[in-house]
């Protein structure tokens, strides 16, 4: 089976206007990486040099001679300083210049001068020319080390609107539906313009007014930069919509037309309302959306992650590792429970549904329907490979939730999370059993073990790449593989799984796929083109939905939950409201919106914090696979395809079966949201 193409529109090859920002985005990355592996690299050169150098630690800087004078005539200063003690007012206590103990303290001195002239001397004799390059060289790190952690505000500026120009010049951004006809061209393209035209215009206010006040800025670059990237963006959307492509079906209606709209775009245009007409604030616009840079090191987390992504799409082991269930000959409900479980460990690393979905989304869709599972299950399926892991360690959302609410901790979280996780999958199996369609006939253990362990082979190689390259950074550079080094280490461990593929493995892969690249240097280039489009998209609706989480945390309220004495009632008004917030907004700027509007009324009515941010966990995770918005979906069709979606849509004979796709992740998620909600207040709380 071929696997579907992400674009909408047909291959073409690069020329250099699109080739440079893809270059520039994959620059950025690699910088990041190498000046994050910088701060541990400095740490253990530093390590290394006072082991070979005795005195490193100050052989590391530049030796400088003493300023005073080892020489001077102690005679001579103790003349002049008798001669200056002489010409002063009368003093009834003075009892005169004591030249003997002048002279001692003279002496001791000019001694101490002369012992730091001999240190100073000792050191430089220890400066060689291997010191002289060794120290160069840790300099170096600790420089991109610390530049990369000033400047990650502009790393991320530049990577945002780079990647969101390369994800509006190829129109795929996050929406609905994909653009198709010319009207579809016409409105998303003219609105798109509208909304970067409103976030430019408030960003050049924001600076007329930062410039013009007598109060210096704080944040000069990240104005200067707001201005020129959405700038950019305007233009560039205009320069589409004056060059709209040719032969486009006229055929189209408004309604398809709106759908096509990015979601980045829609949220802009009603902010852009809410700020200009209500607030009368021109730069509150651009204000609000530059909160988004205040977590710049999560966000560049989120890019690289996706880059990751797309690099496994570039392997086989994918489908390797589905390869070992196959020859259990399940029925593709009991495979679709597999990819769920099987996805919740990359889940956790990544931080976000959103993410797994967009990065691994396509893997996950192509392998269940290469062993014939039904499209509107493996949609299901897809859209649900990120919804059971958000709460497993090291999940970067659970630490966020620690940082913003002093009242829990990650192990308190993630101890509760794992029972959470296994909570959701027995559900989700549960709901499998009771709607499969084909008997449950498993093939014999004395038939599928011997396969499985033939297939378990070829996953051997990666397993010893994944021990080498992570045992190397622990041993090396004292770096463990956790939620803070993950979007740096996996990078590095899956290129170094790609040039195993090229360049060592003699196995063949056990399907041919059109997306992926046979060279090394295709296949690094394929991966960075695709992430540079779904960085864009995902960041830029990121960027927009924290307008939301700005405006939202002065304007929504949860007092009314004070009205509320039975704590089942606060429960439920708690989860219609995490449900609605998961509908609309995505994960990272919902939990702020959570930790700032609504979580300190529930604590001091009585909800337990743990049971609150594990039911708010998985309420958001069921909003956003609940209509109208649904966005799990959408980023599903994201890189599953339009024409996959509409082929599925024509499936199934019965009501269940047409909207499987629907109706099976929002069974499961409320199911494990009314256990999770209710279960802890109708057992009572075990402290």
């Amino acid at each position: 089976m071929k696997e579907l193409s992400l674009e909408t529109q047909p291959h073409i090859k690069a020329g250099i206007s699109e080739r440079l920002p893809v270059i520039a985005i994959l620059l950025l990355l690699i910088f990041i990486i190498f000046a994050r592996t910088g701060e541990s690299v400095h740490g253990q050169m530093t390590r290394m040099g006072a082991i070979f150098w005795e005195d490193y630690f100050i052989l590391r800087s530049e030796i400088t001679l003493p300023t005073c004078n080892p020489n001077f005539d102690i005679e001579q200063r103790l003349n002049q300083l008798e001669a200056e003690s002489g010409g002063g007012d009368f003093d009834l206590f003075d009892e005169g210049f004591d030249r003997e103990s002048s002279r001692t303290s003279l002496i001791q001195q000019q001694a101490n001068c002369k012992a730091e002239y001999a240190k100073a001397e000792k050191y430089k004799s220890q400066i060689t020319p291997l010191l002289e390059l060794f120290r160069a060289a840790e300099h170096l790190f600790s420089q991109a080390s610390i530049f990369s952690t000033e400047k990650q505000h502009l790393f991320l500026m530049a990577l945002l609107f780079i990647a969101a120009g390369v994800a509006t010049q190829q129109r795929h951004h996050i929406a609905f539906r994909p653009m198709l006809s010319r009207l579809d061209y016409k409105v998303s393209t003219s609105l798109q313009f509208l909304a970067n035209s409103a976030l430019a215009y408030s960003a050049w206010a924001y600076r007329s007014n930062a410039f013009s006040s007598s109060i210096e800025a704080s944040n000069p670059d990240v104005i200067n930069g707001l201005v020129l990237g959405s700038t950019a963006l305007a233009l560039l959307s205009l320069y589409q919509l004056a060059t709209l492509p040719k032969n486009l079906p006229d055929k189209g209606n408004l309604t398809h037309a709106l759908l096509s709209i990015p979601l980045y775009t829609i949220v802009m245009l009603i902010f852009s309302v809410v700020v200009f007409f209500s607030l009368r604030h021109p730069a509150g616009l651009s204000l609000y959306f530059s909160a988004f840079f205040d977590l710049s090191g999560t966000y560049i987390d989120v890019a690289l992650y996706l880059w990751c992504g797309m690099l496994l799409k570039q392997t086989q082991l994918g489908e390797r590792v589905f390869s070992l269930f196959t020859p259990w000959r399940l029925p593709p409900e009991m495979l679709a429970f597999v990819a769920i479980v099987v996805m919740a460990l990359p889940t956790a690393y990544t931080g976000a549904s959103s993410i797994i979905i967009l990065a691994m989304g396509a893997v996950v869709y192509r392998e269940l329907r290469k062993v014939g599972t039904r499209r509107q299950l493996a949609l299901a399926a897809t859209a649900m490979s990120g919804s059971s892991g958000i709460v497993l360690k090291p999940c970067l959302i659970v630490v966020i939730i620690s940082i913003l609410n002093k009242e829990v901790v990650t192990d308190d979280l993630f101890f509760w999370g794992i029972r959470v996780f296994l909570l959701t999958v027995f559900v989700f199996f549960v709901y499998a059993m009771i709607t499969r369609r084909d008997p449950l006939q498993l093939a014999k253990a004395s038939e599928a073990l011997p396969v499985m362990a033939n297939n378990a082979r070829p996953l051997l190689p990666y397993l010893i790449v994944f021990i080498l390259v992570a045992g190397s950074y622990l041993l090396v550079l004292d770096a463990r593989l956790d939620q803070f080094s993950a979007p740096i280490i996996l990078p590095v461990i899956i290129f170094w799984w790609i040039v195993f593929e090229r360049k060592l493995s003699k196995a063949k892969p056990l399907y041919e796929e059109e997306e992926r690249i046979g060279s090394l240097g295709g296949s690094l280039t394929k991966s960075m083109t695709d992430a540079s489009v779904h960085i864009g998209g995902l960041l830029m609706m990121m960027s927009t939905f924290m307008i939301i989480t700005s405006l939202g945390g002065k304007s929504v309220s949860a007092t009314f939950l004070y009205d509320f004495s039975n704590p089942l009632l606060v429960m439920t008004a708690l989860m219609v409201m995490f449900v609605l917030i998961g509908m609309f907004m995505e994960s990272m700027a919902a939990i702020g919106l959570v930790s700032v509007a609504i979580a300190p009324i529930a604590y001091q009515q009585g909800i337990d914090p743990i049971h609150f941010w594990m039911t708010c966990l998985v309420a958001l995770e069921l909003g956003y696979l609940s209509p109208p918005v649904a966005l799990s979906h959408i980023f599903t069709r994201q890189v599953v395809g339009e024409e996959e979606c509409e082929l599925a849509a024509k499936e199934g004979d019965t009501f269940y079966y047409r909207h499987e796709r629907l109706l099976l992740p929002l069974m499961v998620m409320s199911t494990t949201l009314i256990l999770v909600g209710f279960g802890p207040l109708l057992v009572g709380y075990n402290h």
